[in-house]
């Protein structure tokens, strides 16, 4: 029974190959898989918008997320071709765009221009050698969260 399986997705493969359709399903794959693959926080800033060959075109909603994600390009790679299959993406094209909604709204959250330059680079010294992208993320939001709770006065 595994034969006909096999000899199932082989033909499979093949039909798709030959109407052009393998690489659409290749792109589609990347689309369902992002937010799961890079983490919600990222995929709330940044939507990958169009896959040539084992290019990866990924729309971000601003300069702030572009230098991140810029940084992250190895290690994003790495998630991807994990989650995907070796070997399926090579490259990363970042751009700047609009990035649909998520389905459930960000949770307010102090902004980080709150701090200052010195607070926000010792904050990214921090996390700097954390591989894991969603620890990196949560790690700088609760300790920008708490900078400013320490900077605001106690009332009493």
């Amino acid at each position: 029974m595994s034969k006909k399986i096999e000899k199932l997705s082989s033909f499979l493969g093949k039909t798709l190959a030959s109407h052009g359709l393998a690489t659409r399903l290749k792109e589609f794959r990347v689309m369902g898989r992002w937010e799961k693959i890079v983490g919600k926080v990222i995929a709330r800033h940044a939507q990958p918008s169009s896959l040539r060959g084992k290019k990866l075109t990924v729309v971000v909603d601003s300069s702030a997320w572009m230098q991140q994600l810029s940084l992250l390009k190895p290690e994003l790679l790495e998630k991807l071709n994990q989650g995907l299959g070796a070997g399926s993406l090579h490259e990363i094209t970042l751009k700047m765009g609009n990035v649909a909604p998520a389905e459930k709204p960000e949770v307010e959250r102090a902004s980080p221009a709150a701090l200052d330059k010195d607070a926000i680079e010792k904050i990214e010294e921090y996390i700097r050698g954390l591989k894991d992208l969603n620890v990196r993320e949560g790690l700088r939001r609760l300790i920008e969260k708490d900078l400013l709770n320490k900077r605001r006065p106690r009332t009493r």
